[in-house]
């Protein structure tokens, strides 16, 4: 049986049978998820940004930001 045939005659069902029949296959979707997610190797977030080098220090950021803001509001717009 396909996944279009099943939904065809999920579509059939009642309201109430449609929710039942929710309530029964919810639990084992999040099972089959949480088994995935326990065999799938997280990276740690530490260091995510590490390849990037140094962060911008405050007075270079508020040099840039004085430089971009500088012309603002352009009177040729």
């Amino acid at each position: 049986m396909s996944l279009k045939e099943v939904i065809e005659l999920a579509k059939q069902l009642s309201t109430v049978d449609k929710v039942r029949l929710i309530q029964q296959i919810a639990p084992d979707i999040e099972r089959e998820l949480t088994e995935q997610s326990s065999i799938i190797a997280r990276k740690s977030l530490w260091g995510l940004c590490a390849d990037l080098g140094k962060a911008p220090s405050a007075d270079e950021i508020d040099a840039v930001r004085s430089e971009e803001w500088a012309s603002f509001p352009r009177e040729d717009i």
